[in-house]
């Protein structure tokens, strides 16, 4: 744009110094020719010669003068200037084109239209940045967008399953004007699973919402000195059942880890991961917990066996109702949003979350948080151990 506009005020420029030096010296061509060889006289332009009178003639050759230059040198500056104010149109539309262009996708846009682009090209300047910029900006709407229809989508079919089950249950076992004792608790028994099934899941929802509405440690509700080490044992004391049924071999290595956050997430956040473990683990597997601290961070390390998982579907375990290799809503239990909650849970605490998938089996996850630097109040190593075993 500089030196589009640099190269029309040159034009300009030239055009009036040119247009200047032509209509002076047309302007001197008009000036009457003085003959003083023969005394004070003036020769006009039909060649008779006038007495002279030198002031007379003086104001007579700048009037002519000034008169010329006003009256034709005012058309000659209306052409320039309606030349330059043309170019300059033409130069301003040029270079506004992507900001029109901007524009218009703009106000076309939609839910149902997050897939136009720009796509601008042109030299690298600004406005091609601008437009880059902003069709980045699309392309993350639109992931955004896909995203939310799929969460909502396998919301209202985990909700659905439940209740299906609990109306089904219903209709049968009342339209039966016989039905026994034992019909009516086994009805009740599925049922009540059922219920707990789908108040299990919007728990999940509605902690999940919460958690992407928190920024980081300052917006969370509680936020006060934790002991990783001291909520192992209850984690581990939810999935006992689970993992003695399965026959899963638990291992620990607590060590004392005081960052500072939410007690009730932090529990949460152990406590998902650890029924992840033995949930999708292989009948009698294993699974390892380890915590400790260094100087500016806090661990924890939570590693079990199971199947292969293939590494490109790792990151997409961390997702909303994504369980086993990646895929949506495959296991018989649980909603899917277990990791998905851990994932958030992190996030608010600022800290860092990493997942790796060994070639033997199985998923490995460490969560390194912010270390409290306050006199930490978690009970002894040892105790721990203890209270884990």
């Amino acid at each position: 744009m500089a030196l589009l506009y640099g190269g029309l005020v040159l034009l300009v420029g030239v055009s009036l110094l040119f247009t200047c030096v032509i209509l002076i010296n047309r302007a001197i061509g008009q000036a009457p020719l003085y003959d003083l060889r023969g005394g004070a006289r003036i020769v006009d332009t039909n060649g008779t010669t006038i007495p002279f009178d030198v002031q007379k003639a003086t104001n007579q050759a700048q009037d002519s003068a000034v008169h010329y230059l006003f009256t034709t040198g005012s058309l000659y500056f209306a052409v320039i200037v309606v030349i330059a104010a043309t170019g300059g149109y033409l130069l301003a539309k040029q270079a506004l084109r992507p900001i029109a262009r901007l524009t218009q996708t703009a106000q076309a846009l939609s839910t149902d239209t997050l897939d136009q682009r720009i796509n601008l090209g042109g030299p690298d300047d600004e406005l091609r940045e601008l437009a880059d910029t902003f069709d980045d900006m699309l392309a993350r709407l639109d992931q955004a967008f896909d995203s939310q229809r799929l969460f909502v989508a396998n919301a209202s079919h985990e909700l659905r399953t439940p209740l299906s089950v609990i109306l089904t249950e219903l209709e049968v076992t009342l339209s039966d004007p016989n039905a026994s004792t034992e019909e009516l608790r086994r009805m009740g028994a599925v049922v009540a699973g059922a219920a707990e099934r789908a108040q299990r899941l919007v728990n999940s929802l509605l902690t999940l919402a919460r958690l992407q509405a928190v920024g980081g440690v300052g917006d969370l509700e509680v936020s006060e000195p934790v002991d990783l080490a001291r909520l192992v044992p209850g984690a581990l004391h939810a999935v006992s059942a689970e993992a003695e049924e399965k026959g899963v071999r638990v291992e620990t290595e607590i060590e004392e880890a005081v960052t500072v956050g939410d007690p009730r997430l932090l529990e949460r956040l152990i406590g998902n991961l650890v029924e992840n473990a033995i949930r999708h683990n292989v009948p009698n597997g294993w699974l390892r917990i380890t915590t400790g601290q260094t100087d500016d961070k806090v661990w924890l390390h939570v590693a079990n066996g199971g199947s292969v998982i293939p590494g490109g579907d790792v990151d997409r375990l961390f997702e909303p109702f994504r369980r086993g290799s990646g895929k949506v809503r495959t296991a018989t239990r649980g909603a899917g949003l277990g990791l998905a909650i851990v994932r958030l849970i992190v996030e608010a605490h600022r800290g860092r979350l990493q997942a790796a998938a060994p070639p033997f089996g199985g998923l490995a996850v460490r969560v390194e948080l912010p270390r409290d630097r306050r006199q930490p109040t978690s009970m002894p190593r040892q105790a721990a151990l203890d209270a884990s075993v």
